[in-house]
């Protein structure tokens, strides 16, 4: 039998492929030949953190060395294009066929489909992709795309199929949803646990030379201390689950100064490279709630993200492309200050926040859509530019997280259909959740003024721009009721402030 090629892409670094799998049972691992493409253009899209690229050179580096020491002959290429670097295995190879498993994202996948037989000219079994468990079960299979699909009811169906915190049919506990328990301020000396640290070996550290040599990117490689291999992340996970879980739900929503990470898991680069699966660490979690580890309001909570949220984010973006890139339903064309990219601003919180991103290429979901998404969308920021943002700066950026997360979750500018309101607040709740503000020059308290917080200005401007759009979402009710306590000189400074603002920091 002739040779058998595998084409695995940089994200699928799955401990049990799908496409390697298929080839060797057809025509044994003898006969299969692996490859992984390192692409300059694919890596060249955006200016993309240093640390995201080190974590992925590595550990595809790592998975491909992995496959040797199991038996496979594996080729790892860095060429200009995925296409000369397939053309170049073809060549060295020859391979009668190739399997490949679908990717996760629009243009990739639109690659494989329309363009990968022409290119490799031999017959090609494209696999459906595996790392998200919406690919096996899909809530709404005949989906109308004029009515919304909401993230709670897909989450419960999700639950359902795959039997996840339920007894007897019914949710664990009593409730589907314990989020009304996971909001609690952070206390002040309450200890916070640090995440485990992984030191660099030597295909980390020529990863990391590379990289640095290369100049491209954004942020720092000080400290690099990711896990690369599927171990490293798997220990990456005990370790959540021992230090971290019985705390996440009470404070998953805090913010704080003086710590980055808090009682966050930290394993989306993990599970959105492959070397974490979903169904495993779903189950792993139900597991200690069982044995008395952990709390339900955490072990529900840690589920949704996982089991709801990053599944319907994936979801939605598949509902959406490729028309989500265009939405824009608050008409917001603003340009992106440049203290984004030097986290230059006197208000701490977004100065703490954007450091951090810039530093380490991570922050909490409450901190990216709460603080940032939040002061974008009070801004009227162009959604895009957000995006961009985004995908540079995140070690756990892939274009299918971001579209909907951001646009959709994150600025409400696909029209309600991610989100069923726009995720918007005052200095207010930054101020209950976070110690940002006792930092910071600017007064939580003030709606205008000199010292007033931006974010109150901000967001009293927005209701008043937008009342009448938002007065017709039944969830946005009592906020945009909160106008009648603002006199027509209130209104009238607000706007003022915001608009010079606005034109100082942004520059329109």
């Amino acid at each position: 039998m002739g040779k058998t090629g595998v084409w695995i892409l940089g994200d699928q670094l799955l401990a049990n492929h799908p496409a390697l799998q298929a080839a060797e049972a057809e025509a044994g691992q003898e006969n299969v030949r692996v490859l992984l493409v390192q692409s300059a253009a694919r890596t060249g899209k955006q200016p993309y953190h240093r640390r995201k690229l080190v974590l992925l050179f590595s550990a595809m580096r790592h998975y491909a060395e992995n496959l040797r020491e199991r038996g496979y002959d594996v080729t790892y290429l860095k060429t200009p294009t995925f296409a000369a670097g397939l053309r170049q295995f073809m060549r060295e190879q020859q391979p009668e066929r190739l399997f490949t498993m679908a990717a996760s994202e629009w243009n990739g996948r639109s690659f494989q489909q329309h363009q990968l037989a022409q290119i490799v000219g031999i017959p090609i079994t494209l696999l459906p992709n595996t790392q998200f468990l919406v690919s096996q079960f899909d809530p709404y299979p005949n989906h109308n795309p004029d009515k919304n699909v909401i993230m709670e009811y897909f989450y419960r169906e999700m639950r359902r199929h795959f039997d996840v915190l339920l007894e007897n049919g019914q949710p664990t506990g009593g409730e589907w949803n314990y989020d009304k328990e996971n909001r609690k301020p952070l206390p002040k000396n309450m200890q916070l646990p640090d995440i485990p640290r992984f030191a660099p070996d030597a295909i980390t550290q020529e990863v990391i030379d590379e990289v640095e040599a290369a100049g491209h990117g954004v942020g720092s490689l000080a400290d690099f201390d990711l896990a690369v291999t599927r171990q490293q992340a798997l220990a990456a996970f005990d370790d959540f689950l021992q230090y971290r879980l019985p705390n996440f739900g009470a404070y998953e929503d805090a913010m704080t100064q003086r710590h980055q990470t808090l009682f966050h898991s930290v394993l989306s680069p993990y599970l959105n490279l492959g070397l974490l699966e979903p169904m495993e660490i779903i189950q792993a979690a139900e597991m200690a709630y069982a044995a008395g580890d952990a709390p339900i309001n955490s072990v529900e909570g840690f589920v949704r993200q996982i089991l709801g949220w990053r599944e319907y984010i994936y979801w939605q973006y598949w509902q959406q492309m490729p028309e989500i890139v265009e939405k824009n339903s608050w008409n917001a064309k603003r340009p992106l200050p440049t203290f984004f990219w030097d986290a230059n601003t006197e208000m701490n919180c977004l100065h703490h926040v954007i450091e951090r991103a810039i530093g380490t290429g991570y922050n909490h979901h409450i901190e990216r859509l709460m603080v940032l998404c939040n002061f974008c969308l009070l801004a009227g920021i162009e959604p895009m530019a957000v995006n961009d943002w985004f995908l540079a700066h995140y070690i756990d950026a892939y274009e299918w997280v971001m579209l909907p997360n951001v646009l959709g979750m994150g600025l409400n500018a696909d029209g309600g259909v991610t989100a069923t309101k726009p995720y918007i607040a005052s200095a207010n709740y930054i101020n209950k959740m976070g110690d940002y503000c006792g930092g910071c020059r600017f007064n939580h308290k003030l709606r205008h003024g000199e010292i007033a917080c931006p974010f109150n200005f901000l967001y009293w401007n927005f209701l008043l721009q937008h009342e009448e759009t938002l007065r017709a979402n039944p969830r946005l009710g009592p906020n945009v009721l909160g106008l009648r306590y603002l006199a027509d000189a209130e209104r009238t400074a607000v706007c003022q402030q915001a608009k010079q603002f606005l034109a100082e920091e942004i520059g329109r």
